[in-house]
C-alpha cells in the first residue's frame, strides 16, 4: 500500500536531514562575514522535540491507516483466490456478479486509500506551518540579536563558517517555546470553487 512509502519517506527525510546537518565541513570554514546568518530549516524542524514528535505520531497515524486498510486487502485477495479456485463450476452470470462486486470491493479500498493518503499529507503539512509558525519570531529575533542584515538558506548555502548558522539557537529556543503538538488525522478540507 502506498501508506508504508509516505512513512518510510517521511523517516528518510529525517534521516537525510541529520545526516546532511553531520556531514564534517572543511579544516578552515573561512572567516565569519558580519551580518550574514545561514539557517537549516529541514534540520530544526527534524531534530526539534516538536518536530521529532510530529514524526513519531505521523508514524502512528500512518499504521493505523494502514491497519484500518488491511481488512480490505485480506478480503479482496480471498475473493480472488474463490474466483480462481471455482473456475469453470460457476455460471457465467453469477461469475460475472462476483467478479462486478469484487471490482466495487476494490475501488472502495482505492477510494479509502487515496482518502487516508490525502489525510495524512495534509495532516502532515497543517503539523509543519504550526512549527513554521512557532519558528517565525524566533528566527526574528535571532536576526536582531545576532546583527544579521541577511539570512541565508542552508539549503542555498554549500559551505559556510558554522559561526554564521543560527540553527542551533532556533532549535534551543523552540524546543522551549513549542516542546510538542498533539494532534489526529485531519480530514482534508472541501476546496470551494472559483466564483
Amino acid at each position: 500500500m502506498k501508506l508504508f512509502a509516505i512513512g518510510a519517506f517521511a523517516l528518510a527525510s529525517l534521516t537525510a536531514s541529520a545526516a546532511v546537518a553531520q556531514s564534517a565541513g572543511p579544516a578552515n570554514p573561512g572567516p565569519v562575514i558580519p551580518g550574514v546568518c545561514v539557517y537549516f530549516n529541514q534540520r530544526a524542524q527534524a531534530q526539534s522535540t516538536v518536530g521529532q514528535a510530529v514524526q513519531a505520531r505521523m508514524m502512528q497515524l500512518s499504521q493505523e491507516a494502514e491497519a484500518e486498510l488491511a481488512p480490505y486487502g485480506t478480503s479482496i485477495q480471498a475473493e480472488i483466490t474463490a474466483l480462481q479456485q471455482a473456475g469453470a463450476s460457476l455460471s457465467e452470470a453469477e461469475r460475472n456478479q462476483r467478479s462486478q462486486a469484487l471490482q466495487q470491493r476494490i475501488q472502495e479500498a482505492q477510494q479509502l486509500e487515496q482518502t487516508r493518503e490525502a489525510e495524512l499529507r495534509y495532516t502532515q503539512a497543517e503539523q509543519r506551518r504550526l512549527m513554521s509558525v512557532a519558528i517565525e519570531p524566533i528566527m526574528v529575533a535571532l536576526y536582531q540579536e545576532r546583527g544579521c542584515g541577511l539570512l541565508l538558506s542552508r539549503e542555498s548555502v554549500f559551505i559556510m563558517n558554522p559561526a554564521m548558522d543560527i540553527t542551533d539557537q532556533v532549535i534551543q529556543r523552540l524546543n522551549t517555546a513549542l516542546p510538542t503538538l498533539r494532534f489526529n488525522r485531519l480530514p482534508v478540507p472541501v476546496q470551494q470553487p472559483a466564483q
